[in-house]
């Protein structure tokens, strides 16, 4: 069955191996299929492209999407020591937008990070050493550690692997989407309480 929805949802493309390797937009999956590089298909269909009349056959083209494709080639491969690209949004992402300090979920606005082992002191700007924090929680920890400043941490930092990465990145994931990218993740990994948490 076709679901219809925004055009604005992201497309989960993989390897050929069923590796997630990052979020398309439909025009772009249109060109996979158009260059024949779509292998197969997972997920339900999600959006329905028709495109011109064929002049010799009166046929119009027509593509079906799905919320995930697998392409033929490989990217460049993915070494277990890949450290992805820190950035606020994805930190707070990580985090579930909670503050690991006081607990409480804020607007990315009212978010910021904190180094665990402050850098003033040498601390690394790196994923194990940085947390969400609120603002006034930020300012009241200064450059002190959890222990010195008295504010215990209340989950420890985490590098994301390439899968949880992706996931990191997404927006409005269809279950589908999710249940395929969160077989990926490690057993151990944190992402899976908060698949738990959100419903999906």
């Amino acid at each position: 069955m076709l679901h219809m929805i925004s055009l604005n949802q992201l497309i989960l493309r993989t390897d050929v191996s069923g590796m997630p390797l990052e979020w398309i937009h439909f025009q772009t999956a249109v060109k996979l299929y158009y260059t024949e590089q779509v292998a197969y298909t997972c997920g339900t269909p999600i959006l329905s492209i028709r495109g011109g009349v064929n002049a010799i056959t009166g046929q119009r083209s027509h593509i079906e999407l799905h919320s995930i494709i697998a392409t033929l080639g490989s990217k460049q491969q993915l070494h277990q020591d890949y450290v992805p690209p820190l950035s606020n949004p994805l930190l707070f992402r990580r985090d579930n937008h909670i503050c690991l300090y006081c607990g409480q979920h804020f607007q990315e606005k009212d978010l910021s990070r904190d180094h665990v082992h402050p850098l003033v002191h040498g601390g690394p700007d790196r994923w194990t050493n940085v947390v969400t924090a609120c603002k006034p929680c930020n300012s009241r920890k200064g450059g002190r550690t959890p222990e010195q400043a008295h504010m215990p941490l209340l989950a420890i930092p985490f590098q994301p692997t390439y899968a949880e990465y992706v996931f990191l990145q997404g927006r409005n994931i269809l279950a589908d989407q999710m249940e395929f990218l969160s077989a990926h993740f490690p057993r151990s990994s944190k992402l899976h309480e908060r698949r738990q948490l959100t419903g999906f």
